[in-house]
């Protein structure tokens, strides 16, 4: 446990109505006693004047005290509810900071206290950090789920497993001659362990999912000059974010909005048109915008021309598309059937509403009970896939014999620790707290 003892403003910027600094430390009592006389009864919110060294009094306020470990960071911790001017809070804020064994908190220092007092598991921190930043309603409650430690649990019951078998094949090694110890494992742990591999491997199974949710659908609107790929997305995000002109080529990068889609954020991309072009520039904005193309969960492909080659315009890809025919308001024939996916006018709103119905039937389904937990960053896809493959590896080395099976089940149960942070995380720490505000 940390010698300093921390303090920071916790509600965001000023001024507010109210503002909340946090402390935690071992000096935690100690600072209050400071600062307002004396030290509240536990968890009960106490209306006390708020003093400086001097004994001038600089604000009063509500204060809450948390004795160490039922508290957030597992120490002593207090929360003062000050009235959220800047002067206020600069006021209060440098009155702790004259106090001996105090000190300014660092980004998510409070949250790596948890998790270093074992409040929290790495799961639950990087759920924490996605609640804070959550901006729609399915990445809040994929946030939430992580936070709780739910998705934690289901890591720890894997862990359980992997433990047993190993103790199980541990007892058969060293035991083998005792009358109270099987003489064969393979009908208790092997057949479990055939299970665990298809859990995993289903788990994972919804890791694009969870990166859908957290981050967003990844959508590019592409397509020939001047076929109204920036008029969408500016009368999607319902303001002026490309320019829009008569001239082939305006768009030179690709800009981008995101929307709040049925509660999941979708990411909109505008690309520059597709086309021949001897302009430096503008090819390099096509170049982008195939890289843009190559990296999209799904492209809106474009055309104010009913016959066209929608394969070839694609080019080489081939990942899930809405073709869509636009600028139906100028066209004086009608359209053949099949010619397109939806038709569209962003001068009069015609097919828009059928193009955004579309568009949901690709985002996930996270409507049954434990469709939420679900792998979310690049790190805990790559461990649970070394996790599987070694309880893969055990089941498949029958022949190397049990020690080598161990060893295996042991590797996979290190990469599942490495997730939830039980082992050998120590260079990520630095990483992961750095995205918390100061104050969290």
């Amino acid at each position: 446990m940390s010698q300093d003892t921390i303090f920071a403003l916790s509600s965001g910027s000023l001024p507010s109505g109210v503002a909340i600094i946090r402390l935690s430390g071992p000096q935690c009592r100690f600072a209050v006693e400071e600062t307002c006389g004396r030290v509240p009864a536990p968890r009960y919110a106490s209306l006390l004047p708020i003093r400086d060294r001097n004994g001038l009094l600089l604000d009063e306020g509500l204060v809450l005290f948390f004795p160490g470990p039922a508290s957030f960071t597992g120490e002593d911790t207090a929360e003062f509810q000050i009235h959220g001017g800047r002067a206020t809070a600069k006021a209060v804020l440098s009155a702790l900071g004259e106090l001996p064994g105090l000190r300014t908190a660092e980004a998510g220092e409070f949250s790596r206290r948890a998790f270093q007092n074992g409040k929290m598991d790495l799961v639950a921190v990087e759920g924490l950090a996605d609640l804070i930043a959550a901006e729609t309603e399915m990445q809040r409650r994929l946030a939430a789920e992580h936070a709780s430690g739910h998705l934690s649990v289901l890591y720890d019951s894997w862990a359980k497993r992997l433990t047993h078998a190993r103790a199980m094949i541990e007892a058969e090694l060293d035991f083998a001659d005792e009358d109270d110890v099987p003489g064969s494992i393979a009908s208790t742990i092997w057949q479990d362990m055939r299970q665990l591999q298809q859990d995993i491997f289903n788990h994972l199974s919804g890791s694009r999912a969870g990166e859908i949710v957290r981050d967003g659908l990844n959508v590019v609107i592409a397509g020939p000059p001047n076929v109204g790929k920036s008029s969408l997305l500016n009368y999607l995000a319902q303001r002026d974010i490309a320019i829009v002109t008569d001239i082939p080529g305006t768009t030179r990068d690709v800009l981008h909005v995101d929307l709040d889609l049925a509660g999941y954020a979708v990411r909109l991309h505008d690309t520059a048109g597709l086309r021949e072009t001897d302009d430096i520039v503008e090819r390099e904005g096509i170049r982008r915008t195939q890289r843009s193309i190559d990296n999209a969960h799904l492209v809106l492909l474009l055309s104010s021309e009913p016959n066209i080659d929608w394969q070839s315009l694609a080019g080489p890809y081939t990942g899930p598309t809405i073709r869509v025919l636009t600028k139906v308001d100028v066209q004086h024939t009608s359209w053949p059937d099949g010619s397109a996916d939806v038709i569209i006018s962003v001068k009069t709103g015609q097919g828009v509403p059928e193009l955004l119905d579309t568009v949901r039937a690709f985002l996930p389904d996270l409507e049954s009970g434990g469709a939420l937990s679900l792998p979310t960053r690049e790190r805990h896809f790559s461990n649970l896939q070394e996790a599987r493959d070694h309880v893969e590896r055990a089941l498949a080395t029958e022949m190397a014999g049990l020690d080598i099976q161990a060893e295996h089940l042991r590797l996979a149960g290190q990469a599942l620790g490495r997730v939830t942070g039980r082992v050998d995380v120590e260079n990520l720490l630095d990483v992961i707290f750095s995205e918390f505000c100061v104050g969290k």
